[in-house]
């Protein structure tokens, strides 16, 4: 096996350690003495490996200090990344939403393609500024198939998470594609979220349906890249992850 192919088999290793949890940040990662022997490699071949997670981010040190776990990639459920009120809990945050619009019309032709719908069909739409301990971090565009999207009228979009008062009704969402992208602020995502016209935000395309299969949600959702950001984590011994998380750095509230 070449060298290279031997340092990365290293690399996959420690790197499903850090996910998995077994290495916690701040932990010390074993010497490189101890990962020649654990592993049957030369210590160039070890450098090689600590070097690849160093350029990655998920650890730090070295010049004569042990390394450390700097980053652990994290995960969610499927429920925790659909609710964005979850993931802020979850991350030990105070979750808050406006609603600047709860109406049935006819759904545009980019829902209506999503849905499964005929353009024009009735459906249900939802514009609602979400908070982030009193701060706006996202606007959420959503629309609804009409007999899904009827239950938000009995519901109080500012109570709270919406999947979950759907869930409470029935509605269980159970599958969802999400494409992530970079669109410039419009007029009105600028002055919703408070930042100059034309600002870069993060968007998050959705579509999610039911047990069944079903299609009953398109969702265009634009973040703030300086309060949210998305992270994708893989290794060959562990499927992917893939977080919506809050910055280290910057202006996180």
């Amino acid at each position: 096996m070449s060298s290279e192919s031997l340092h990365a088999k290293l690399a996959d290793a420690l790197r499903e350690r850090i996910v998995s949890g077994a290495l916690t940040v701040g932990e010390t990662l074993p010497s490189e003495a101890r990962l020649v022997e654990e592993f049957g490699l030369s210590r160039g071949t070890v450098r090689q490996a600590l070097s690849a997670l160093r350029n990655e981010g998920l650890i730090e040190g070295g010049q004569g200090r042990p390394p450390v776990v700097r980053h652990r990639p994290m995960g969610q459920p499927f429920e925790t990344f659909l609710s964005y009120s979850a993931w802020v809990e979850q991350s030990g945050h105070r979750p808050g939403q406006r609603t600047i619009e709860l109406a049935r019309r006819g759904a545009d032709a980019v829902a209506a393609a999503e849905l499964g719908l005929k353009p024009g069909e009735p459906v249900v739409d939802v514009l609602r500024l979400r908070l982030l301990d009193g701060e706006p971090v996202m606007l959420e565009r959503s629309t609804f198939v009409l007999d899904v999207g009827r239950l938000l009228f009995d519901f109080d979009p500012d109570a709270g998470s919406i999947y979950a008062g759907l869930l409470a009704q029935g509605v269980e969402m159970a599958a969802a594609t999400h494409t992530i992208d970079a669109v410039a602020a419009t007029d009105e995502d600028a002055a919703l979220l408070e930042v100059p016209d034309g600002s870069p935000l993060l968007r998050e395309r959705r579509t999610a349906g039911t047990a069944d299969g079903r299609p009953v949600e398109y969702a265009d959702d634009r973040y703030r890249p300086d309060r949210a950001t998305f992270t994708i984590a893989n290794a060959r011994a562990h499927r992917l992850a893939f977080a919506r998380t809050m910055p280290t750095s910057g202006a996180t509230p």
